[in-house]
């Protein structure tokens, strides 16, 4: 048996919702966590066709990337398209989860599948989400009371560092002071220079937990004035972000890498487009899922030979062109994205290898008719 709330903590810890920007609407938008499922299915969008096909399959939840109530809403009334939805949705005890900008930044996420589908070597994110800043704290402390202190910290919230806790480093040493009047010392006499074995402990802490620390520092430590120092480790770089810089194994032409990108993601109506010189060679390539023209300048910056993504526009693109920037490749925003639902479906089957699971093959992009068609 597995509950919703599981399937849940699965995608949770693939695409963790911290990571969301902060406009965003990401996770259970219905249903019920404790709910037993069987059947899961994977879109980009909660269309009324993937609805359909959810309900027909008996699914007991639809995992998509795009939120279906994205902005402030103050009704889901049968009769609104959205709240239809999700009235059908309900009655047929399937739940309705989305992962968006959470997936994007996720590592791997929404470009990590986008890039594996044309062929690139992933190097890393176009914009790197910083890893969060840490506080390291430095406490000397007599040798007698190392394992009381270590402890407090720990049940404080420091000593966390990724999959592991209770993470510190302990060096020897003689701490000396001397009391002046007024001191109420521990050890030692007013007046009189005194040396004592001391350990320093250096452990690291989220900032957001400092003043639980300093609480606990003062409780567990024998003497008036504890030595301590905090620095804030700066932010670094990390392999979340949006968007991947990736290398093909063998240069191509545009118009090869082009056929490339066509080839390797679902035909739409909108195609795939190129802007450059058909014989320029690509070598490098960024890639954004959905849309990413918000990310020329930063592509450009970077360097790399040709950029992929899609709801590319006419006056960006041509001033990013006449700026020397790399060849741009326009697909549809459905099928850059598109890739992501098996990495998703992946990502369940493995933690719950029972589950009946597919990606719905639908077509959401909103795109019905072109030149072919006329």
């Amino acid at each position: 048996m597995v509950r919703l709330a599981e399937v849940i903590a699965a995608l949770d810890a693939a695409y963790p919702p911290r990571l969301a920007e902060s406009w965003d609407s990401v996770g259970l938008v219905a249903g019920d966590p404790a709910e037993e499922v069987s059947r899961v299915l994977f879109a980009v969008d909660a269309t009324a066709a993937v609805v359909d096909e959810a309900i027909d399959w008996r699914a007991q939840a639809l995992v998509v990337h795009h939120p279906l109530l994205l902005r402030g809403v103050d009704t889901v009334a049968a009769d609104t398209p959205k709240g239809a939805l999700l009235h059908r949705l309900i009655r047929s005890g399937c739940a309705l989860f989305s992962a968006h900008t959470n997936a994007d930044s996720a590592d791997p996420g929404v470009s990590d599948a986008l890039a594996h589908a044309i062929g690139l070597t992933v190097l890393g994110p176009i914009d790197p989400k910083p890893i969060a800043a840490q506080d390291e704290w430095e406490i000397l402390v007599p040798r007698t009371h190392v394992e009381q202190m270590m402890t407090a910290l720990f049940v404080a919230g420091a000593g966390a560092v990724g999959n592991y806790r209770d993470s510190a480093w302990r060096s020897s040493g003689i701490g000396q002071f001397r009391p002046v009047e007024g001191a109420k010392p521990a050890v030692g006499t007013v007046g009189e220079l005194h040396r004592v074995d001391e350990d320093r402990i250096e452990v690291v802490a989220p900032p957001s937990r400092r003043a639980e620390i300093l609480e606990a520092l003062r409780a567990a430590h024998p003497y008036e004035e504890p030595a301590y120092h905090v620095t804030e480790r700066a932010k670094l770089p990390s392999s979340l972000g949006i968007g991947r810089v990736g290398e093909l194994a063998v240069p191509e032409t545009l118009r090869e890498f082009t056929a490339r990108v066509t080839k390797g993601l679902p035909a739409t109506t909108w195609g795939v487009r190129a802007a450059g010189d058909p014989d320029r060679l690509i070598r490098t390539v960024a890639v954004c899922g959905g849309a990413g023209d918000s990310y020329l300048s930063t592509v450009a910056r970077l360097g790399v030979d040709a950029y992929v993504t899609s709801d590319l526009r006419h006056h960006p693109a041509d001033e990013h062109l006449r700026a020397g920037g790399p060849a741009l490749v326009d697909a549809a925003h459905w099928a850059t994205e598109f890739p992501w639902c098996a990495q998703a479906e992946a990502v369940v089957r493995a933690a719950h290898p029972t589950l009946e699971t597919r990606v719905s093959t639908i077509r959401t992009d909103p795109w019905t008719v072109g030149a072919a068609d006329c």
